[in-house]
């Protein structure tokens, strides 16, 4: 081969690196490794796999030398890979054990098989660069809208070229009744990049709440800015959502900003999402105030909250049931998911009822508890006691300042309701033993007897059984099945005890039994105290910040 060919070769080798580090976006210096890799396969099946082959490509001539490495030992053992010291410094004088001596071999003169394996090693080498290259790239990119062009659709599956990678947007993630076809441009939300096994994969949502966030924050200039913030969204794709929003600036009407002119602003969020009738609602720090508004259209007349279990009640005009629940129950679960409370709804009629249900009931304990007759009994219940326990222990002031009572009175109500306790609790000591329930697991403090009862019935009859459950055991759990959430009761269901409450009795239950030091409870409350109040508050505000989910239809119209 003549010196021109070779130069010519070289320069070809540089300027092939050159277009393919251009066109694929990648660094130049890993198109010559995945270069000089090949090179080195196509020798080593030249010379034999068994040689330690290196190959180098110089970046600037492009110029390639090959060398068989050697490494230096006392010993030879392998000939291929290895060489004596002796022999080793008659190369180089200064050689020593655990070296290696590089030893020059002949230019290679690639056959059509070991060029087809090199490329094949260049391509696959090029390929890994380009998918690190697009993770990169789109890892800091989760939580950002992109534009994109429909490369295929695969089963419902959008394909998405972006231009420098490819994503793709999963039926369950595509509005209902959206179509696309090939060519067609798209918007959606990143909401997560992973690797996986073929390469890094991005996946698009048109359907996720955040997309809609990130739409009103391109249309409406004070959300961008951060002077209107959204603090929560619903969505029923396609159908309808409802979002939250509040203002720093007391100047600016946050609902009226997002609406825009004549609508202009969500009408534009509107189109993107295929018609989905959007509810923009104020969003407000008291928990009621803020369920009031979410329930809009519909009219409240009164709530009932109850903040341990985030329950609330919400009493509607009769005429306004429908208009409250939404077709198949879509606006009430819409406002549910908005606020992060469960939502109750009642008219004034079943209200109505219901009190006077509680009302009988509570009158009809009151006469069998105290022996006592219908009036005195109605009289207890309507001053708002509502059990034998608070007859029992409130000051006996609070009831002889009832109308008609007297001291003597409250005193021989409150003996017949504390007799009336006594023998109730001796009734169910007598069941925990009879459950074998252990005197031991009395000790635990927070349990009463008619929990140990619970327990008992649900085989937890030792403090070595407590110290054993979970806390959804005790407290239950939810689950989300076909868009529904299903509630699975726990053991003291009924009792009033929250989560925390159950995970302090199942951790005195572990003290007690030895498994864990009371010591090593105390340190890290001890540590994180100090954290808690700005780690609250920012966690308050990040949690409110996009709660979101899936929903089904209403008719009404579109925000205002």
């Amino acid at each position: 081969m003549s010196q021109a060919g070779v130069s010519a070769n070289r320069l070809e080798l540089l300027q092939i690196a050159d277009a393919v580090a251009r066109e694929k976006s990648i660094d130049r210096e890993v198109v010559i490794t995945a270069m000089e890799d090949a090179i080195q396969k196509a020798a080593k099946s030249r010379y034999g796999s068994e040689n330690e082959i290196k190959a180098e490509v110089d970046p600037k001539t492009g110029e390639i030398s090959l060398a068989r490495l050697l490494e230096v030992v006392e010993d030879v053992t392998m000939e291929a890979t290895q060489i004596s010291l002796a022999e080793a410094r008659r190369k180089n004088p200064a050689a020593q054990e655990g070296d290696f001596i590089a030893e020059p071999l002949p230019p290679l003169d690639f056959g059509r098989v070991a060029a087809q394996n090199a490329k094949q090693v260049i391509v696959q080498k090029v390929r890994e660069a380009e998918r690190e290259r697009q993770f990169d790239e789109y890892k800091d990119r989760v939580g950002e809208i992109v534009n994109g062009i429909v490369k295929r659709v695969e089963y419902g599956n959008v394909i998405v070229d972006l231009g420098r990678a490819e994503a793709i947007v999963r039926r369950d993630e595509t509005l209902p009744r959206e179509n696309f076809r090939y060519g067609d441009r798209i918007r959606a939300y990143v909401y997560d990049v992973r690797r996986e096994q073929r390469g890094p994969q991005i996946f698009l949502s048109r359907t996720h709440p955040e997309f809609m966030a990130k739409l009103f924050a391109q249309e409406v200039p004070e959300v961008y800015e951060g002077i209107v913030t959204i603090k929560s969204v619903a969505r029923d794709p396609g159908s309808r959502a409802k979002i939250a929003v509040v203002s720093r600036d007391a100047s600016i009407d946050p609902v009226g900003a997002c609406v825009g002119m004549r609508g202009s602003r969500v009408q534009a969020v509107v189109n993107e999402l295929q018609g989905e009738k959007i509810d923009i609602i104020q969003w407000s720090p008291d928990a009621a105030t803020f369920i009031v508004n979410g329930l809009a259209p519909a009219e409240v007349v009164k709530v009932v909250l109850d903040e341990d279990a985030e329950r609330i009640e919400v009493v509607v005009p009769d005429q306004q049931l429908s208009l409250a629940i939404g077709r198949k129950g879509q606006n009430v679960r819409l406002a549910s998911q908005l606020t992060g409370w469960d939502i109750d709804i009642m008219t004034e009629a079943s209200e109505s009822e219901r009190r006077q249900a509680e009302f009988a009931d509570r009158s009809a304990k009151f006469m069998a508890a105290l022996d006592v007759d219908e009036v005195i009994a109605q009289l207890l219940a309507s001053e708002g006691f509502s059990s034998v326990e608070e007859v029992a222990f409130v000051e006996p002031d609070e009831i002889s300042s009832i109308e008609g009572f007297d001291e003597d009175t409250a005193e021989e109500i409150q003996a017949r309701a504390r007799e009336h306790l006594d023998k109730l609790e001796a009734e169910l000591d007598a069941k925990r033993k009879a459950l074998g329930v252990t005197d031991e697991l009395l000790e635990v403090p927070g349990l009463t007897t008619a929990m140990l009862v619970a327990l008992g019935e649900n085989g937890v009859k030792t403090v070595e059984d407590l110290a054993d459950c979970a806390t959804d055991d005790l407290a239950g759990w939810s689950e989300r099945q076909d868009k529904e959430t299903i509630r699975h009761g726990g053991f003291l269901d009924g009792f009033g005890v929250s989560r925390p409450q159950c995970e302090d009795l199942i951790l005195a239950a572990r003290v007690k039994a030895g498994w864990i030091d009371a010591a090593d409870l105390a340190a890290p409350e001890e540590e994180t105290e100090g954290e808690t109040d700005g780690e609250a508050e920012a966690d308050t505000e990040a949690g409110t910040e996009a709660q979101a989910g899936e929903a089904p239809a209403a008719d009404d119209a579109p925000a205002s």
